[in-house]
């Protein structure tokens, strides 16, 4: 619990006894007792106030998955980021040859039959 092996808290509790004495040790035995149950009573308390100011059950409605902290690995953020690039790639390419298999507009304009095409003497 405090990083206490099971031999070093028996160690402890021998020490204890020797500094306090048997004839005393009731008495603290007793003062940690009532310790315990007090900080457990505050902890209930609070747990009870808790309740009573946010509702029957306000935690019940939350998504906790969204906190799980695995979920936030900088590999997995950055893959999906890029398969999300390559969607948005993959779909303006082929929109691109979409327009490109279109049919082209016609932008010359056909001269009547029998009409010259300008011709510009300063140009040659």
């Amino acid at each position: 619990m405090f990083g206490i092996s099971g031999m070093e808290f028996v160690i402890i509790v021998i020490i204890a006894f020797v500094v306090i004495g048997p004839e005393r040790m009731p008495e603290y035995a007793q003062k940690l007792k009532d310790g315990v149950k007090w900080v457990r009573g505050l902890a209930f308390e609070a747990r009870d106030d808790l309740k009573e100011t946010l509702g029957d059950n306000p935690l019940g409605d939350v998504d906790w998955r969204q906190y799980d902290p695995r979920q936030y690995d900088p590999r997995t953020i950055v893959r999906e980021a890029l398969a999300e690039d390559d969607a948005e790639r993959a779909a303006a390419l082929e929109a691109q040859k979409a327009e490109a298999n279109k049919p082209a507009k016609s932008v010359t304009n056909r001269l009547p039959r029998g009409a010259y095409a300008p011709f510009d003497v300063d140009a040659t």
